[in-house]
């Protein structure tokens, strides 16, 4: 699939995300308060994503403002998704919010976050 059709596939924006292509990756860009009102706004960019053969979505949660467990569940249900088509999920975030969350709800090893988006070049071989 190119990343025009990805990009056409993609869920319209909406005010807690949004998806585009970035070379070989899904990005996924998560914006202001993931909780149970606005976490399904979020799931419908992440089934989207994940939907594919051998996804390698990024999610985005720099913009966050903030994060609670409905989006944890969120990520949880996609990563699995990911790995289950042959794919991956990984979280690009850069504030100590998200660290701490993660790592007190035991899921840092999970989701160990990138600071930055990754180099078209840092694509898993498969």
């Amino acid at each position: 699939m190119t990343a025009e059709a990805d990009e056409r596939d993609s869920p319209a924006a909406n005010p807690c995300a949004r998806t585009r292509s970035r070379g070989p990756f899904t990005v996924v860009e998560v914006s202001g308060e993931i909780d149970m009102a606005t976490a399904d706004l979020v799931v419908e960019h992440l089934d989207a994503a994940t939907a594919v053969a051998e996804p390698d979505v990024l999610v985005d949660l720099r913009p966050v403002e903030f994060f609670d467990c409905s989006g944890l569940r969120v990520l949880c249900r996609a990563e699995r998704r990911a790995r289950e088509r042959g794919g991956r999920l990984r979280v690009v975030s850069d504030g100590p919010r998200i660290d701490r969350l993660l790592r007190a709800s035991g899921l840092l090893g999970r989701f160990p976050p990138l600071r930055v988006l990754p180099a078209q070049a840092e694509r898993r071989e498969r």
